[in-house]
């Protein structure tokens, strides 16, 4: 991700900036061309290749998918279906660390607790705890029949 250093974050990257980026060879890119109809780089003099930032988001997104995740060539166009680029790039945006006064902070989407944060107590009276002992009681045996039918349908 050498490029972006260099680059601002909405200048428009060659092909082999953003294969390089990505770890992948430029004719994959070309490839994911003729598969997604929305990548569309603009292209100059001689059919060089340039990829609008909003391009680039998708392209991420779609390795991500495909390296990753695990999807098909398939099963990443039914997902992408009906989703713009602007909104991958705004996505992408929303998961990026922030630069504040050259500090990097990770932004994060106002309803989530950080899971290593304690949940607040919260007092139970005896006739509670009681019932949620028999809720728990009943979960661990459904489990337990459960696991056994799994072991006798094998």
């Amino acid at each position: 991700m050498a490029s972006e250093d260099k680059k601002a974050q909405n200048a428009f990257r060659t092909i082999s900036e953003v294969a390089d980026d990505l770890g992948v060879q430029q004719h994959v890119l070309r490839f994911w061309e003729t598969k997604f109809s929305s990548i569309k780089p603009m292209k100059r003099g001689g059919g060089r290749r340039y990829y609008r930032p909003e391009d680039v988001a998708l392209l991420k997104k779609i390795h991500h998918l495909l390296y990753s995740d695990g999807y098909t060539i398939k099963g990443v166009q039914k997902l992408l279906k009906g989703v713009s680029k602007n909104a991958v790039l705004a996505e992408q945006r929303r998961e990026q660390p922030t630069q504040v006064h050259g500090v990097t902070a990770q932004v994060k989407a106002p309803n989530q607790e950080p899971a290593n944060q304690a949940a607040p107590k919260i007092m139970l009276n005896d006739d509670q705890k009681v019932v949620l002992q028999s809720l728990l009681d009943d979960l661990l045996e459904m489990r337990d029949l459960l696991n056994e039918d799994k072991k006798n349908a094998a």
